[in-house]
């Protein structure tokens, strides 16, 4: 017999499921928490320290988590379901970006460190290595598992070095690859984990920081909807993958760009 068709409402629905956001207190991380809570989700907010960027909500819990130690990573899991006893979600959002200040990492490529890069690969795409170990019991069970890693456009083309020309802006090389990374390990990990967990990722394109002026209007000249990023773009993506809305898609990677990867 062929199941009824739910609604779109019923699709986009998170109510009574637990959903994980690492990079929690970032930008985009907080904006994430509240998207899943406003569909329903009690949401596990985790980053390096346990003060948010955004106000705290009803349903949100902090957990502070090292991701740069794999012992820590590890342990962020169990510590989730001894809390709320099931697990739904994943979105890995956190990351080293262009912004982060740790010697050797947002320089010119030649002043790029091993260390800064090691420190990086550990916390954009390592962590969602060993969540994805982690996690993957627990969202099988769940029945309506999926995992969204946050990617970026420069995980799909280059970085355009003329962009930052007379600026102190860079891009580090180790931002680029790691954001790579992250779209081949959801493409492995979709596989290994169906049919009980979806795994896809998102691939934002610049968002607006209040950058150098000459950065936003070269970056907004090469965009064909001529503007960089907003949060809020994000939300709808984000909806689309963590819920059964997406329920037939798996090892997808959503670019919201504004249509930067079409030229």
């Amino acid at each position: 017999m062929t199941p009824p068709t739910r609604t779109f409402t019923e699709l986009a629905s998170l109510s009574g499921r637990v959903a994980l956001v690492t990079g929690a207190n970032g930008h985009i991380g907080s904006v994430f928490c509240s998207a899943l809570e406003e569909l329903g989700a009690r949401v596990a907010a985790a980053d390096l320290a346990a003060a948010g960027h955004a106000e705290e909500s009803r349903g949100r819990e902090r957990f502070p988590v090292d991701l740069r130690s794999e012992q820590d990573t590890r342990q962020l899991i169990p510590r989730v379901l001894d809390r709320f006893g099931r697990l739904d979600v994943f979105v890995h959002c956190a990351a080293y970006v262009g912004t982060t200040s740790v010697e050797g990492w947002s320089a010119p490529f030649g002043e790029q460190s091993v260390a800064a890069w090691d420190e990086a690969l550990r916390v954009n795409l390592t962590a969602a290595f060993v969540l994805g170990q982690e996690a993957r019991a627990a969202l099988t069970r769940s029945g309506h598992g999926s995992i969204v890693l946050v990617s970026s456009i420069y995980g799909v083309v280059s970085s355009d070095p003329r962009l930052y020309d007379g600026t102190e802006m860079h891009s580090p090389a180790g931002y680029s690859a790691s954001k790579a990374g992250l779209i081949q390990l959801a493409r492995h990990m979709a596989v290994e984990f169906a049919p009980g967990v979806r795994v896809n990722t998102l691939a934002p394109g610049g968002v607006w920081r209040a950058q150098p002026r000459a950065f936003v209007e070269r970056y907004e000249a090469r965009t064909p909807l001529r503007r960089m990023a907003r949060e809020e773009d994000l939300k709808g993506a984000l909806a689309f993958l963590a819920s059964d809305l997406s329920s037939y898609v798996t090892g997808h990677n959503l670019v919201v760009d504004g249509g930067w990867t079409t030229w």
